[in-house]
């Protein structure tokens, strides 16, 4: 039964919803994440569980705070306990689809209102969360860039002038496309398939991938890497993916490829969370943790 066919879930609920899709995406061995079992360099799996915990208070907010407020309260409360950037990419995507489930029967109907009102305000307070948060390789462009004070444009707006480089902002001007169209279908097709939400997590994790350049590896590596990662991404699919031996095997010199190069497809794991969130909203968790 789809949410609409449900009774509403209260705010703490969403908020548990948001906690368990980031747990459930850090445990699943991605390539070239942060996993259970392989921290990176600057930052670990530890920090990811507490970030996981962290956001719960501003999500649950979401109902009756703006999307910016939202996003800030998030990141200051990450900050609390961690002071590496874990959660920037997830709290942006996590932040408008909160709003949008406390706001509508249908919940990409919903987000698109809630993304057509987006104000100058909430720039502004998204602005200073991405100060806080610092993530590597923004670059800087003439106007409108995050290191401004002052900002006189709505979020939204603000978010169709960085599109055509960071796959999140190219998110609210689509309505999230890549997360309603290709990442939950995907994501259930797996999971019904293969019953292991870990394993579905991967494989969606590379279907992703496979169709997008990844903004974090594009922005510090530049885009002939980040298409090199896309094409050995289609490779691991061709042979079967997470399905197979051969693509397992190929998963695993692809893991270390990424390791190795430091390279990190951080944006695609925080379009996978954002998709396990809708899932899971509009599925419900009955779908997924059923009593055996």
């Amino acid at each position: 039964m789809k949410r609409g066919d449900k009774a509403r879930l209260s705010a703490k609920e969403v908020a548990q919803l948001a906690q368990i899709a980031c747990l459930l995406e850090v445990t699943a061995e991605k390539p070239g994440n942060v996993t259970r079992w392989k921290d990176a360099s600057d930052m670990g799996y530890l920090d990811f569980l507490l970030s996981a915990v962290a956001i719960a208070p501003a999500i649950e907010s979401a109902r009756n705070k703006a999307v910016g407020e939202v996003i800030l309260k998030a990141i200051r409360d990450t900050h609390r306990f961690t002071s590496f950037n874990t959660n920037l990419g997830i709290v942006l995507l996590f932040a408008p689809i909160a709003k949008a489930y406390f706001s509508g029967s249908n919940l990409r109907d919903s987000l698109h209102e809630v993304l057509s009102s987006l104000t100058v305000g909430d720039a502004q307070k998204t602005y200073e969360a991405i100060r806080i948060a610092n993530p590597g390789g923004m670059g800087k462009i003439e106007k409108y860039d995050i290191s401004q004070i002052e900002v006189d444009i709505n979020l939204k707006k603000a978010m169709e002038l960085a599109q055509d480089r960071d796959l999140i902002a190219k998110e609210y001007v689509t309505d999230f496309e890549i997360t309603f169209t290709l990442g939950v279908p995907e994501l259930m097709k797996n999971w019904r398939k293969l019953g292991s939400l870990l394993d579905s997590i991967v494989q969606t994790f590379l279907v992703i991938l496979s169709q997008n350049w990844d903004s974090k590896i594009s922005r510090t590596h530049g885009k002939k890497v980040a298409e090199e990662v896309t094409s050995r991404a289609n490779e691991i699919l061709e042979a079967g993916g997470i399905y197979t031996p051969l693509g397992r095997n190929l998963l695993t010199q692809f893991d270390l490829f990424l390791r190795e190069n430091k390279l990190n497809p951080g944006t695609t794991a925080d379009l996978v969370t954002a998709s396990l969130f809708v899932a899971f909203l509009e599925e419900g968790l009955e779908e997924f943790f059923k009593e055996h």
